[in-house]
């Protein structure tokens, strides 16, 4: 597109200026579409320089600068917009970020000031406040944030920050406040107990420790910093270290409200607060990736130093990030290298094994999560519990065609875990699609579907079971719900439809097949087809 606008500029106008702003900017739209970041950073930057108060320029310099990372374009494009009263509320926080980097305080409060009287981010301003406060020294950082136990995003902004800023301060309550906070943290629970401890270990190594307590790699892998006095990554001791917390935290909330774009600028505006903390990498390129900006993504992990406590995760988001973009022998490669250096963990054989199921080698699969199996059993430092690989490993041995084998290990998957749903669920559904001890099958998915009523899978499942019943009127009320909590899932509508035909209802089997059919790919679309045209028979039932 922006090749073909330069196209028509310069058969309007004959010929274009090489020198003039819309030169540098078509150019720069092309750069950038083509993936070239510094082109494009260039164009923008030449074009921003030549019509510093053209406010198009400025918000598509701005855009691609976030992006790119290329934090000097960024600025002069906000403040270009700013000083014409034409930045946005979210665009604020990259002068809040320069402020708090260069430790301009008076800057930095008139920059806060500015967010909460443009109210969009307002919910925020209390902690970006106690940072300041902290980073300037002028007041008590804890005073301005909402009293604990409140209600409300302020509330949970600060109940997160309260701790980070206690270790900060050197206060004796910080270990006991951030262990608390780890555990209603959810998925971030590690992170805050590792840029807790980062801190804590240069004075106090048994608290330290403390917060490194649990399972998974990463908290390991901070322990074994700790306890060999060596440096843990990613303390949060100024204030902007602060800030590009909170900026992550932010960024996480608006998407899972579907805001990715932004979240994306604000995690990348992270990482140039704080290009210690790996998750701000990990979150820009994760978010990055799912706007299928994958090439830019990807290299950001690299800013992930190999002594990081989030490095094996690191590794699993790269390959995985590859796997989307179409480069899975490279995945290939990298995960195979994990494998074969001293020390390979359950995790790296689980990361080879997954890129063997993208790859569908499923054999293969199913040997490395044996592996992982092994490996785990020598130390159980990964966290992994012990269900979920013989799980994997059934799986994989199941879509191998090696059913036996698998249904070996999804019994140990079972005796090990009788309460999970996805373990019922997949053993029972293999059974009865084997026609193999059907009540027993039937059994474990009511069983799954009783723990876990809302799973679309599994609510199809029981129904299928209950269609092999001819028990109809049932089969189909569970088969709607099923379709209508996966609208998009092949087999699920392919039930749905097998089951209306069963009770006569053609027009209605024809509609659901067709919904099964606007996602099928390969020998599911050419079954499909024909049961379009031609109805159901044995040949053409599902399985």
């Amino acid at each position: 597109m922006a090749a073909a606008a330069l196209a028509g500029a310069t058969a309007a106008d004959a010929r274009v200026d090489d020198r003039s702003p819309l030169y540098s900017y078509v150019r720069a739209r092309a750069a950038a579409a083509e993936g070239s970041l510094a082109s494009a950073a260039a164009g923008f930057g030449a074009a921003l320089a030549a019509s510093p108060d053209n406010e198009l320029i400025a918000r598509q310099a701005l855009r691609h600068a976030i992006t790119a990372g290329d934090w000097r374009l960024a600025l002069d494009a906000a403040r270009t917009l700013d000083r014409r009263n034409l930045l946005q509320p979210d665009a604020r926080f990259i002068l809040v970020a320069d402020s708090f980097k260069r430790r301009d305080w008076r800057a930095a409060r008139a920059q806060v000031d500015l967010v909460e009287r443009e109210q969009m981010f307002a919910v925020v301003v209390p902690v970006l406040r106690a940072w300041l406060a902290f980073g300037s020294g002028q007041g008590d950082p804890l005073a301005v944030l909402p009293a604990p136990g409140g209600q409300g995003a302020s509330a949970a902004y600060a109940a997160e920050h309260r701790p980070l800023l206690l270790a900060a301060m050197g206060r004796a309550e910080a270990v006991d406040a951030l262990i608390g906070a780890a555990n209603s943290a959810g998925p971030r629970a590690s992170r805050l107990r590792i840029a807790g401890a980062a801190l804590l270990a240069r004075r106090d190594r048994a608290g330290a420790l403390r917060l490194l307590e649990g399972p998974g790699e990463p908290l390991a892998a901070a322990r074994r910093l700790v306890e060999t006095r060596r440096p843990v990554p990613g303390a949060i001791d100024g204030a902007d270290d602060g800030i590009a917390e909170l900026l992550v935290r932010l960024s996480l909330d608006l998407h899972s409200q579907d805001a990715t774009d932004l979240a994306a600028a604000f995690a990348r505006l992270a990482t140039w607060l704080s290009p210690g903390n790996s998750e701000t990498w990990m979150v820009a390129a994760e978010l990055l990736a799912q706007q299928d900006r994958q090439a830019v993504a990807v290299p950001l992990l690299a800013n992930v130093a190999a002594d990081d406590p989030f490095a094996a995760t690191v590794r699993d988001q790269r390959i995985r990030l590859l796997v989307g973009a179409d480069q899975s022998e490279v995945a290939l490669a990298e995960a195979l290298a994990a494998t074969g250096a001293p020390g390979a963990l359950a995790p790296d054989w689980v990361r080879l094994g997954e890129v063997y199921v993208a790859l569908d080698r499923q054999s293969d699969a199913a040997t490395a999560f044996g592996r992982a199996l092994e490996v785990r059993r020598a130390s159980d430092a990964d966290g992994r519990e012990e269900w979920t690989l013989w799980l994997m490993r059934g799986g994989a041995l199941d879509q191998a065609g090696n059913w036996p084998e698998a249904r070996d290990a999804l019994r140990r998957a079972y005796r090990l875990a009788p309460e999970q749903p996805v373990v019922l669920n997949y053993l029972g559904y293999a059974q009865l699609i084997r026609n193999e001890d059907v009540a027993e099958a039937e059994r474990l998915i009511r069983e799954a579907h009783r723990r876990a009523p809302d799973n679309a899978a599994i609510t199809d499942s029981l129904g299928w079971a209950l269609f092999r019943k001819g028990e109809l009127t049932e089969a189909i009320a569970l088969l709607e719900q099923a379709a209508e909590g996966a609208p998009a899932d092949v087999e699920i509508n392919e039930h749905l439809g097998d089951a209306y035909l069963a009770a006569g209802r053609r027009v209605e089997a024809r509609f659901a097949w067709q919904a099964a059919l606007a996602y099928a790919e390969g020998e599911d679309a050419i079954r499909l087809r024909a049961r379009i045209e031609t109805g159901l028979t044995p040949r053409l039932a599902a399985r």
